[in-house]
């Protein structure tokens, strides 16, 4: 018996509000019992206190290390122009006083509603000989000072940089030389806080090769969490010939697994690179104004049909319509399983279409509340079909939510309260015939566990329930009570891994 999968009894929990207090015996990973007054026989025992036990949560799209860097970057997300962005840069710099030589890195800017784009040499202006690289909000640009592009031996560029452009220099940042002890502080505080969330997985998207990086965090003690690890285009070929099927566990504890292999075909809103079927609406002249396709339909079947030959599933990052459009012909060709990441622009005449091949919609709610003015700006004259959650789940379309944090929140209770409500503030939730319900919700965040379940993966979470109002009258209400559920305890593979 490994310490990840002990024999444990949580006593006096109850699978829903109105049932009365079972026992759940764990072992090996696995419930292996539920019922009342069950004897310990030797199990470590858990008083769940009557408190309402439900399936452990996962987030569906994360980039692990990147969510845990923002610990230790310069929080730059709620600025509205360049200059503020240089000037709290600036600021930082004066407080924190970094060593010489050290990278600073910066996230959270949006392009989107400037009234300019950035310059290189304004940044410099700042920070003069000191390497800086601020990330985009959305993730899919960077803004590098001088010194920066030097130190990752790249000849300097005028400008921010997109999409093609950035995600070479993204995928290197873990390569950047920072303090191991520091990384592993924060790596494990991201873990905790997850946990207490009453998250017990995710799939990380991370652009470093996860099945190397997280069987060596697990031997290491940062095992709070599964993990379902990705490759990319260009770890294809090492996937291969390690033969990492998904679905392949990959470390000695059984908590890291092998998942699909990622492609990016366009790019996102904020950056107006998403691929549209029709352009952008904005008065900027935009090189490219349906956005851009990053991978060309023939490429993209190419990939997925190699990795389907191989056991890999496929996870592909579509979020205009013309980019999902593009991932369905795709699967369709290539006769791949796996995912459509984001969806966030969808053709409604090609959801029946999406349902037929059995692809998953991995898509992130709590984008819809950071993007609702760019979207309104962007896409005013598409904004009932945009985070359509209802229409896929009307049309037979699996729902997987999740968060892209660091982009969102790791926190499946925001997800799911945007999913229900679609509005983070006094206004009246956009499209709200697209809301789905927090039944649905819940469902959409526990891969595919409906509820706790002999013979179910023995991953949990109590949630307190006890301040539930006996009867809700609107959706605003029901995204009040997800966002502040007080999560108890969490169990993965029926070890405690938070306890409130």
């Amino acid at each position: 018996m490994t310490p990840f999968a002990p024999h444990a009894l949580l006593t006096g929990a109850r699978l829903r509000p109105d049932a009365p207090p079972v026992d759940i015996r764990m072992d090996a990973g696995r419930i292996v019992e539920i019922g009342a007054g069950l004897a310990a026989r030797g199990a470590a025992v858990h008083d769940a206190g009557g408190a309402l036990v439900i399936p452990g949560l996962w987030d569906g799209h994360v980039h692990f290390g990147q969510w845990a860097a923002m610990a230790r970057r310069v929080d730059v997300s709620d600025t509205e122009s360049p200059d503020e962005v240089t000037a709290r840069v600036a600021r930082h710099l004066a407080i924190e006083r970094p060593a010489p030589g050290a990278v600073v890195q910066g996230f959270g800017w949006r392009v989107a509603g400037w009234d300019r784009l950035p310059s290189t040499a304004e940044l410099d202006a700042v920070v003069g000989d000191r390497p800086v690289i601020l990330i985009s909000g959305d993730c899919h640009a960077g803004w590098l000072s001088s010194a920066a592009f030097r130190a990752l031996g790249l000849p300097v560029r005028e400008g921010h940089l997109d999409e093609d452009d950035w995600f070479p220099i993204y995928s290197r940042l873990a390569d950047l030389p920072e303090d191991p002890a520091v990384v592993r502080a924060s790596l494990d505080g991201a873990m905790r806080a997850a946990a207490a969330k009453g998250v017990v997985g995710v799939a990380d998207m991370e652009f470093e090769t996860g099945r190397l990086e997280w069987p060596a965090r697990t031997a290491a003690g940062l095992d709070l969490l599964r993990v379902r690890t990705c490759t990319y285009p260009e770890g294809l070929d090492d996937a291969i010939a390690a033969g990492a099927r998904t679905g392949d566990v990959l470390d000695a504890t059984g908590l890291v697994t092998m998942g699909p292999l990622k492609v990016i075909t366009d790019g996102s809103l904020n950056t107006r690179t998403a691929w549209c079927c029709e352009p952008f609406v904005t008065d900027d002249d935009l090189g490219d104004p349906r956005g851009k396709r990053n991978v060309d339909p023939e490429e993209l079947t190419a990939m997925l049909t190699r990795a389907h030959a191989h056991g890999l599933d496929g996870a592909v990052h579509a979020i205009g319509d013309a980019a999902l459009l593009d991932a369905l012909d795709a699967y369709a060709a290539s006769g791949a399983r796996g995912s459509i990441e984001h969806a966030q622009l969808v053709r409604m005449e090609a959801l029946g279409r999406f349902a037929e091949l059995g692809i998953v919609a991995s898509v992130q709610p709590a984008h819809l509340l950071d993007d609702r003015d760019s979207t309104e700006a962007l896409w005013p004259d598409r904004l009932e079909r945009c985070f359509a959650l209802r229409s896929m789940a009307d049309a037979g379309i699996p729902l997987r939510l999740g968060s892209d944090a660091p982009v969102a929140p790791l926190d499946p209770w925001l997800a799911m309260s945007a999913a229900v409500h679609r509005s983070a503030d006094e206004r009246e939730p956009w499209a709200p015939e697209q809301a789905i319900t927090p039944r649905e919700a819940l469902l959409a965040s526990t891969d595919g566990v409906a509820a706790p379940a002999v013979g179910g993966p023995a991953d949990l979470a109590l949630v307190d329930d006890g301040a539930r109002p006996a009867g809700l009258s609107g959706t605003a209400e029901q995204a009040a009570l997800l966002r502040t559920t007080r999560v108890l305890a969490t169990f993965v593979a029926g070890r405690l891994t938070h306890s409130a």
